[in-house]
């Protein structure tokens, strides 16, 4: 049964006279592989670093050992694992005694990622009840989430700016107080832990997560590490639970997960142990010292190792000079990618260790197969009573046993004006000015245009984990209590007596005095936020600079992004040029900086400076400080001010590639296919390869022929019209797709059925196929319609390497038109076609 706070304390003293030593790491897990040499850790190499003794406390230590001398076999394995709540219900808990519950990127209450934030409070208290009810030991759930830039999955939360604009900010108190928000946010809507501080030293900015970091140099991750954690949790008490208001955290991922080659997520850090201690250990030291509960296992390997199944990184380090007392969750299904495991079955990760488990939509599996394992011996009781001790001393300390939550159901502090305040100066402070000419400040009594289609988009200026895992997909009435760039340039205007005018494209009727153009990266996480090359492709931003700059015009560009990138011809084209990263709710912080008083003076300076270098070129070849051959455009630590201006000369607009090389997940788009990327028309004759402009051809018999339709733009869609028997696909060099299997990842894209198919439609992505002749036909024909298919549709066990992940074969004559062919975040329909 739960106690509350005085039943808890009395426990814990009545239990002083059990064992209460803190349970030692198993000295050899069974079933774990030797490592190899250039994977094997050597924990004397390692620094110091220690939980501290409050972790486990002589009380909390009681309390856990005479709990799990209560506990049977299967609730202990139960509290391993831990399920998404878009795969489980609270009646499952009476069934299956699981230990923690987590709300993925795309989960939400009742299946709505924007709903009522009450429905967050009420799915909590649901679950809980659903322990209460279950017979037994009745361990409370520890129910996670990711609030990494503010409560970032609730409706109306403060969205603070993402971590790579708060690097530039270096500011160790604002970000303790930016943490306490947060965990206050999260304590209101009934979650106990959130699964950060994100501590990656991002080495290569195509990584799709760049923004995730703080910055390219471990000394700024070393110097906030302590504060955010104690701002999640504050000091661990001597003896019970964190205070009311604060959660657990969770360091993470553990370890080097921005140091993979080519900046592939998921990869391989290919380098020596010292480049380990010294680059990514980044913050871990600071984090553990503040009293961190948890660290997340990162899905990336080192050289050629996942981290999930080593354990000389998990065990023999992490416990060993580190100290960390808490427990080792995984990532999402990350322990599906070991050698010889599934995402249902998996003794290596825990033997290797991995405490517990995060198998969102594997856990019931998953949990069948680890306590046979456990019976068999696969798993010793050994290792499994080590992992629940860690587990269970955390649950102790996030305050999960007692009963009063007197922050739960605070719908007020969602968004309160302090919060918001508090948003608002990390986004002043997070602003870095890379060019001015002196049209900075803007006095607030001139003519202002605003252009840019970001500039009243709260969802593009708030970045990718935001209501949903990609960020994609939200409108400014998702941020009730948020303001974009323009709503709060217009303000600061208004107050001075100017006029502010908004013009998406940049056209206007009375001549600015001056204009100001947001524009940047659309919303973006792993996998879709992978680049080849870190080059602005959009042409619309710079063509609206260059029409206001022929006008005489000056222009204040105000560029939104998760990373650096090559933008040389838009800063030749302006005035001024702001990085303002992912800045998120609050806009007015912009404006803040830009705008100035009436007559023109400064009403708040440019604090922040580059905590990543700027690129020469697009070719995101990693450049980081301190590296041979090291020449950025502008340095680490560069940032002009009003009290410290520079000149930018005109700057090369040669940017170093050939072409803008496309991705693994796009594979026609615009209208054209992306490199590397190429169109296959094949009939009985044998194929046609169409390169990079598809907009006619045929296959060898005429089986099939392709034209330019218009979608959504002039000529962004391809027509299809096949006579005969004959296959359309998208084939290029071998990719590794199954992180985007794990990942929920689906296939999709837009169509139209332009005449009615005489046979069978299949689709296919690798060597997987299914029939979807009963989808696409089922509606009245000649309207655009969007479809998707779940990846793991198309096989059981997803290939390695993926040469076509888009096919189309037709048995009979048909016409239908396909855009936007390309890889999407979430799952389509939870049935795959035809089942």
């Amino acid at each position: 049964m739960r106690a509350s706070t005085s039943t808890l304390a009395l426990s814990l003293a009545a239990a002083l006279g059990m064992a209460s030593a803190a349970v030692a790491p198993v000295a050899a897990a069974q079933a774990v592989p030797e490592m190899p040499a250039a994977a094997r850790a050597n924990p004397a190499n390692w620094p110091q670093a220690s939980s501290p003794d409050a972790m486990s406390d002589a009380a909390t230590e009681a309390f856990v050992t005479e709990l799990m001398s209560r506990m049977t076999v299967e609730e202990k394995v139960g509290q391993t694992i831990q399920a998404d709540i878009g795969s489980i219900t609270p009646q499952d808990l009476l069934t299956y005694p699981l230990g923690s519950i987590l709300a993925g990127g795309n989960s939400g209450p009742g299946g709505e990622e924007r709903g009522d934030p009450m429905g967050w409070v009420h799915l909590a208290r649901e679950f809980r009840a659903a322990v209460a009810a279950r017979p037994g030991a009745q361990v409370p759930l520890i129910f996670g989430i990711d609030a990494v830039h503010g409560h970032n999955n609730v409706v109306g939360a403060t969205i603070f700016p993402h971590n790579i604009g708060l690097g530039a900010a270096r500011n160790p108190e604002l970000i303790r107080r930016i943490a306490e928000v947060t965990a206050l946010e999260v304590a209101a809507t009934g979650a106990d832990w959130t699964f950060g501080p994100t501590l990656a030293v991002p080495r290569d900015d195509r990584w799709g997560r760049t923004y995730e970091g703080y910055s390219e140099d471990p000394e700024i991750q070393r110097l906030y590490a302590g504060p955010i954690t104690l701002g999640l949790q504050g000091e661990l008490p001597a003896e019970g639970a964190i205070a009311p208001g604060r959660i657990a955290g969770s360091a993470k991922h553990y370890l080097a997960d921005g140091g993979t080659e080519g900046g592939r997520d998921q990869g391989d850090y290919v380098g020596d142990e010292q480049g380990l201690i010294d680059i990514h250990l980044g913050g871990y030291v600071q984090s553990i010292d503040a009293g961190v509960l948890s660290v997340m296992a990162s899905f990336s390997s080192w050289n050629g190792v996942k981290h999930s199944g080593n354990p000389t990184l998990l065990r023999d380090v992490l416990h060993g000079p580190l100290g960390f007392d808490g427990f080792v969750v995984s990532d999402w299904n990350a322990h599906g990618q070991l050698p010889g495991c599934t995402n249902e079955s998996c003794a290596l990760a825990f033997n290797a260790g991995i405490d517990m488990f995060m198998a969102p939509d594997s856990w019931r599996p998953l949990y069948e197969n680890t306590l046979a394992q456990v019976r068999s011996g696969e798993i010793s009781m050994a290792r499994l009573d080590e992992a629940v001790r860690r587990i269970l001393r955390a649950k102790v300390k996030a305050g999960v046993f007692r009963t009063e939550r007197p922050y739960e159901g605070r719908m007020d502090l969602l968004g309160a004006p302090e919060h918001r305040a508090l948003a608002r100066q990390a986004v002043r402070e997070s602003l870095v000015l890379l060019k001015n000419d002196g049209v900075l400040p803007i006095r607030s009594s001139a003519r202002v245009l605003v252009a840019g289609a970001a500039a009243d988009d709260i969802g593009q200026a708030s970045g990718g984990w935001t209501l949903s895992w990609q960020g994609t997909g939200n409108t400014n009435a998702d941020f009730p209590n948020g303001q974009s760039i323009w709503a709060g340039v217009a303000e600061a205007v208004a107050a001075g007596g100017g006029e502010a005018v908004l013009s998406p494209d940049g056209t206007f009727e009375t001549r600015p005095d001056v204009a100001i153009v947001v524009f940047g990266e659309q919303p973006y996480a792993e996998f879709l936020g992978d680049l080849r090359t870190v080059d602005f492709v959009p042409e619309e931003p710079l063509e609206t600079l260059r029409r206001l700059q022929a006008a005489g015009i000056p222009t204040v560009s105000v560029f939104l992004s998760g990373r650096p990138m090559w933008t040389n011809p838009e800063i030749n084209a302006s005035n001024a040029f702001v990085a303002a990263w992912l800045p998120g709710t609050e806009g007015a912080g912009v404006a803040d900086v830009l705008v100035g008083a009436a007559g023109g003076a400064p009403r708040h300076d440019f604090r922040g400076t580059l905590s990543f270098s700027w690129p020469k070129d697009a070719s995101g070849a990693p450049l980081n400080r301190g590296d041979p051959g090291y020449d950025p455009l502008f340095a680490y630590g560069y940032g002009l001010s009003y009290a410290a201006p520079g000149a930018v000369g005109t700057l090369s607009e040669d940017s170093g590639v050939t072409s803008a090389a496309g991705g693994a997940d796009a594979y026609l788009v615009g209208g054209r296919i992306p490199s590397p990327w190429s169109l296959i028309l094949a009939d009985e004759g044998g194929q046609q390869r169409l390169g990079e402009d598809v907009s006619r051809g045929v296959s060898p018999r005429n089986g099939v022929a392709v034209a330019p339709v218009d979608d959504r733009a002039q000529e962004s869609a391809r027509q299809f019209t096949f006579r005969s028997p004959a296959t359309v696909s998208i084939w290029g060099p071998a990719v590794d797709l199954r992180r985007e299997v794990n990942g929920d990842m689906a296939l999709g894209f837009r169509y139209r059925i332009d005449a009615a198919p005489a046979g069978r439609l299949t689709l296919g992505y690798g060597q997987g196929r299914v029939d979807v002749t009963a989808d696409l036909t089922a509606d009245e024909a000649g309207v655009w319609r969007e479809y998707r298919v779940r990846l793991s549709c198309f096989a059981a066990e997803p290939s390695q390497a993926v040469e076509t992940p888009f096919s189309l074969a037709v048995d009979g004559p048909v016409t239908v038109s396909l855009s936007e062919v390309r890889l999407y975040p979430g799952a389509g329909p939870r049935d795959c076609p035809g089942s």
